[in-house]
C-alpha cells in the first residue's frame, strides 16, 4: 500500500493492512453520565453516549471511541450499522487507507480508524505518536469549558477553575457580553476563548467582537451558522475567528479560506486520526492556524486527538473532566495540563 507525506510538513502516515491474521470486531455502546449537565446554544447533554470499537487479532487489541452527533445526522443505530458494514473487510485486514473510502467522515469511521491506529502501534511495538511522526509524546494544556448559563452561574463555575491558565466559555447570543464580563471579573488572570456554536447573527458578531477583546478574550469559535460563512468576507474584526461546524475534512477548506483564521479539528468530524492529520497538514499549508477540539467522551476518545493537539495553538480536550467519572486507566489532568497518554489507555 502507498505511503503519503505532506511536502514540508511534520507528518507521515503509511497506509497498510494491519496484518494477515483474522481480525475480530467488537462494538459496544456505553453511557457515561455527565457531572450535572453540559449546555451549549443547541441544548443540554446529561449523558455522553459513546460507541467503542475493539479489534482483536488474537494477540493484540486496538480500541477506539466516538460519540455520534445528531446535529450531523448521526445516531447510535446509524453509527453501529456503518461499522457493521465493514466487519468482513476488517476481518481480512482492512488498512486505514482503505477505510477512508469505505466509510464517510464521522463517528463510525473515527472509532474504527483509531482502533486501527492502536492495533498497529501495539503490533509494531511503538507508540502511535511515533507512527505519526512526532518527536516526543504529546503533553499539552487543555482549556476547561464553562457551560452556557446565566452570567452569575457561569462566573461561579469559572471560579472553581481559577488556577487553570485558559477557559472556554459557551455562549448563545443575547446576554453574552454580560456572561463574559462576569467570568472575567471572577477570574481576571485567566485567558479566555468563546464558542457561540452557530448562535450569533452577523450584527452580534460585529457588536460583540470589540467588547470581547476588551474582556481579554483571545478567540471566537463558530459565531455564525455553518453555511453562512460567506457573510464573514471582508469583515475587519479585532479577534481571530475559528471554524468548527464549518470545517470537517480537507474538502471543507477551500470554501472557508480567507473567512476564518483557525480551524477546529475534531476526530468525530474528520472520521479519525488519519484524516485529521491530513486536514492539519492541508490547513497549515493554506495558512490556517489549528485548534484541537472534542465531543464529550472518555480518555479513550481524547487520546488519539492529543497527536493533533501537539500541532495546535489551542487545545480543547476536556471531555473526561465533564463526566462524573472517566474510564480507568485514563489521561491524567492537572489544572489544565494533560500528561502523556499511557499505552494502557491507547496507542
Amino acid at each position: 500500500m502507498p505511503c503519503a507525506r505532506a511536502s514540508g510538513a511534520w507528518w507521515t502516515y503509511c497506509s497498510k493492512p494491519v496484518g494477515e491474521s483474522v481480525i475480530k470486531l467488537e462494538i459496544e455502546q456505553e453511557d457515561w453520565p455527565i457531572n450535572g449537565s453540559f449546555i451549549i446554544a443547541r441544548g443540554a447533554e446529561t449523558v455522553a453516549r459513546v460507541i467503542t470499537v475493539q479489534l482483536d487479532d488474537g494477540e493484540f487489541r486496538g480500541r477506539g471511541e466516538s460519540e455520534p452527533q445528531d446535529h450531523y445526522g448521526e445516531s447510535l443505530e446509524s453509527v453501529i450499522e456503518q461499522i457493521e458494514s465493514v466487519r468482513q473487510t476488517l476481518a481480512s485486514g482492512m488498512s486505514r487507507f482503505r477505510l477512508q473510502t469505505a466509510l464517510p467522515p464521522g463517528a463510525a469511521r473515527n472509532a474504527v480508524d483509531c482502533a486501527l491506529w492502536d492495533l498497529e502501534a501495539k503490533r509494531a511495538g511503538r507508540r502511535a505518536w511515533q507512527l505519526a511522526g512526532l518527536a516526543q509524546a504529546p503533553a499539552e494544556t487543555s482549556v476547561y469549558t464553562i457551560s452556557l448559563d446565566t452570567p452569575a452561574r457561569m462566573a461561579a463555575q469559572a471560579s472553581g477553575y481559577a488556577g487553570w491558565p485558559i477557559l472556554k466559555l459557551k455562549l448563545g447570543g443575547g446576554s453574552d457580553i454580560d456572561r463574559v464580563r462576569a467570568v472575567h471579573e471572577a477570574v481576571p488572570g485567566v485567558r479566555l476563548i468563546v464558542d457561540a456554536n452557530e448562535s450569533w447573527t452577523l450584527q452580534e458578531l460585529r457588536d460583540f467582537s470589540p467588547q470581547l477583546k476588551e474582556l481579554a478574550v483571545e478567540l471566537i469559535e463558530q459565531p455564525l451558522p455553518a453555511g453562512q460563512d460567506s457573510a464573514l468576507a471582508g469583515l475587519d474584526l479585532p479577534l481571530p475567528i475559528c471554524a468548527d461546524e464549518s470545517c470537517h475534512t480537507v474538502e471543507s477548506l477551500a470554501s472557508i479560506r480567507g473567512l476564518y483564521d483557525f480551524v477546529n479539528i475534531k476526530l468525530d468530524k474528520t472520521g479519525g486520526l488519519t484524516e485529521a492529520l491530513r486536514l492539519a497538514a492541508a490547513a497549515e499549508q493554506m495558512g490556517f492556524r489549528i485548534m484541537t477540539g472534542c465531543m464529550t467522551g472518555t480518555s479513550l476518545a481524547m487520546a488519539p486527538a492529543t497527536i493533533i493537539a501537539a500541532l495546535s495553538e489551542y487545545v480543547d480536550l476536556d471531555g473526561p473532566l465533564l463526566l462524573l467519572k472517566d474510564r480507568e486507566p485514563g489521561i491524567h489532568y492537572e489544572k489544565g495540563r494533560m500528561f502523556p497518554v499511557s499505552e494502557d489507555v491507547w496507542g
